[in-house]
């Protein structure tokens, strides 16, 4: 008979009935890593039978009884004995599950046809749930008109001042440098055909009629309609909607009227702000360029009329309903998780900027139709 230590916790001893490998102490998770390589080789060796005797180990977890299954299994002949109780439970459990059927692997199939689908669902199931929403936002502001008491004014005070107040000094900013970029621009072809005296109606022109409420759009959109995103996601994340809704309060009246109210109100100023900034920017083009501002002021006069800037803020009045209600909507429907938030705030600021280029659209043909 021959002995010898393969570890400090197994000892191996070869007779002529078979090979017996002892181990002492706590099988767990560090010790089976330190003997599997020993124990595994021991196992493969062709031969007698082996035979696991676990008459001192004291405990064993599943890592160490998995080992001891597999060196079994892999052993001609293997068996184990002199077990404890508590470690025969353990190897019993471990067994059965390895016994257990393993999940099946689902072969993964790029499919072009059903990727469409499941968008195209997605999108009509996105447009349904919006309807939704806006059906609920237009009974909340009818409701809210029979009874005005339901609309927190003081909420109302703080998104204006939020969205609108301090958005002026961006608007000054981005209306100015977008005057003096039109008027250098416009200056350029003119100038070929001793024309350039029209640079202040055709930028007067596309500021109130376009690019001042689209320019003013994009700004509440990347402001106020990810912060609007952010605020309600936080909170949906958060449950407090939930919240609001099991103690009887609506949360559309409380939280998503106050804030389209809002940007409806703000937007227009905002445009009239970046508008005039854009004009001033102009009038300092023109005077660099050698034009009296008597004569920027009559071509403004001339060409521009109050139809112009009417319809600039009625157009401006849209976009901050859009944008509102895709930012308010972005927000209520986010989902859970760290990425929710941040996920709504994107969705928000896409959506509010792709909703005012396709109204600006529609609004370009509406306006022509009309002879506006």
């Amino acid at each position: 008979m021959r002995s010898g230590t393969l570890a400090d916790s197994l000892q191996v001893q070869e007779g002529q009935d078979g090979r017996v490998v002892s181990l002492s102490g706590r099988l767990d998770t560090p010790a089976a890593a330190s003997l599997w390589t020993s124990l595994m080789a021991e196992a493969r060796k062709p031969g007698a039978p082996l035979v696991l005797d676990l008459a001192a180990v004291e405990a064993v977890d599943t890592t160490g009884a998995t080992l001891l299954l597999t060196a079994q299994s892999a052993a001609e002949g293997g068996r184990i004995e002199n077990a404890s109780p508590g470690v025969v439970a353990v190897l019993d459990r471990v067994r059965d599950a390895l016994a257990a059927p393993r999940p099946k692997v689902v072969p993964y199939r790029f499919s072009p046809l059903s990727g469409i689908g499941r968008r195209v669902v997605n999108a009509l199931r996105g447009g349904v749930e919006s309807l939704a929403f806006l059906g609920e936002l237009l009974i909340n502001a009818l409701g809210t008109l029979i009874r005005p008491g339901r609309l927190r004014a003081r909420e109302l005070l703080r998104h204006l001042d939020e969205a609108g107040t301090r958005a002026f000094g961006l608007a000054v900013l981005l209306g100015s440098l977008l005057g003096v970029i039109l008027a250098f621009q416009s200056a350029i072809p003119l100038r070929q055909f001793g024309a350039e005296v029209f640079v202040p109606s055709l930028v007067g022109i596309s500021l109130l009629r376009e690019l001042g409420p689209l320019m003013a759009g994009v700004v509440l959109a990347g402001r106020t309609g990810s912060a609007y995103a952010a605020e309600l996601g936080t909170m949906t994340v958060n449950e407090e909607v939930a919240a609001l809704r099991i103690m009887g309060i609506d949360p559309m009246a409380l939280l998503v009227l106050p804030r389209v109210l809002a940007g409806i109100l703000v937007m227009p100023v905002l445009s009239l702000v970046l508008t005039l900034a854009g004009l001033v920017g102009m009038a300092i083009v023109m005077a660099l360029l050698g034009f009296q501002m008597t004569t920027v002021a009559q071509q403004l006069t001339n060409f521009v009329s109050l139809k112009d800037l009417m319809g600039g803020l009625f157009k401006a009045a849209v976009f901050g309903l859009a944008i509102s209600v895709v930012g308010c909507r972005a927000g209520l429907g986010a989902g859970r998780g760290p990425r929710a938030v941040g996920d709504a705030a994107t969705a928000a600021v896409v959506g509010g900027i792709v909703a005012i280029v396709v109204l600006d659209g529609a609004f370009a043909v509406l306006y022509e139709r009309l002879g506006l």
